[in-house]
């Protein structure tokens, strides 16, 4: 008898993450791609992308054999227009799949990604920024996620800006943008340094641009920037409190995302917080593909999920061999 696989799909902004797993949780198949969000570009370039991520991942394998995919992507809502849907849906027949393919919000998988519970909250921090309370698997609740210009607070956009407006008041101050400073490192890749042309060039850039100026921020924070280490400490703070606005029940608190798995300075803070007033500083998310797996286990799978309910330790288990613990 052959062997029963699933499949998960972390579909990000920047990258398309693919594994292919057993039951017992041994990743068996990884795949990788350029962007497979169609909300980062064109979606059918995306779904193009999605499709050699799965095949990646799928090489020596009988498609056939899996039967269950869970497909984790921001702003799942568009493939609620049909012609976006029918374009993914494409792709997956394409690489012959014939199993049902599930899309969930990037926050369920994010969760997944830390822990083998059902039921608690995870924190985002990566471009964007958004916490949610996950019941069951399912996200019930948020708070920010609302985008550039409402939200995504302490996220890697918003670090970002903050640096664009410090510098941009300092030139205007007449402070001059040294090297080894966060205005020096600003407007080295802004490339300019006079006030009035700096802020032509700012409003020129692409929010991903602006995103791109955040690990300037860290690295001057690290060097003792005092502009840089408000911003960080900052960014901390605003994540907590986007979390604690929720006041989650009690239940594993995950922390996911490139600023908060990427940056210590900032988890550190976060976890400062979360400590002191939820008493659990939140444990640190594996990879999202990982964490779709678990969901397509568990969720595409219900009598899978209830044979692992009556055993939390092999549900551990299995967690840890998808997640790469020991």
């Amino acid at each position: 008898m052959t062997t029963p696989l699933v499949l998960g799909v972390d579909a990000g902004g920047t990258a398309t993450r693919v594994v292919v797993a057993t039951l017992d949780g041994r990743i068996v198949g990884r795949g990788r791609a350029s962007a497979g969000n169609p909300i980062a570009t064109d979606p059918a370039d995306t779904a193009a992308a999605l499709g050699a991520a799965i095949g990646s991942a799928l090489a020596g394998h009988d498609p056939s054999r899996v039967v269950a995919g869970v497909v984790g992507l921001a702003g799942v809502s568009r493939l609620d227009d049909p012609a976006i849907a029918a374009g993914y849906a494409d792709q997956w027949s394409r690489v012959g799949l014939t199993c049902p393919m599930r899309p969930v919000g990037d926050a369920a998988v994010a969760f997944a990604a830390g822990t083998p519970a059902g039921t608690g909250t995870v924190l985002i921090a990566g471009t964007g920024a958004v916490a949610a309370v996950v019941h069951e698997g399912a996200v019930t609740r948020t708070a920010d996620g609302l985008g550039w210009l409402l939200g995504d607070e302490g996220s890697g956009y918003w670090l970002g800006l903050a640096a664009l407006k410090a510098t941009a008041r300092a030139l205007y101050r007449g402070e001059p943008a040294e090297p080894g400073t966060l205005s020096g490192a600003v407007c080295d890749q802004v490339g300019a340094s006079a006030p009035n042309t700096f802020v032509t060039r700012v409003y020129a850039l692409g929010r991903d641009q602006i995103a791109a100026i955040s690990p300037a921020v860290t690295e001057s924070a690290r060097a003792g920037d005092p502009v840089a280490v408000d911003i960080v400490e900052t960014a901390a703070r605003r994540l907590a409190d986007t979390l604690v606005s929720l006041h989650p029940a009690p239940g594993p608190v995950v922390l996911a995302g490139g600023v908060l798995t990427g940056v210590p300075e900032i988890r550190a803070g976060v976890q400062q917080r979360l400590a002191a007033w939820l008493g659990r500083p939140g444990v640190i998310a594996g990879d999202g593909a990982s964490g779709a797996a678990w969901l397509a286990l568990h969720q595409a799978l219900p009598r899978y999920a209830t044979s692992q309910a009556q055993n939390p330790e092999a549900a551990e288990a299995t967690h840890a061999r998808l997640l790469g613990s020991t």
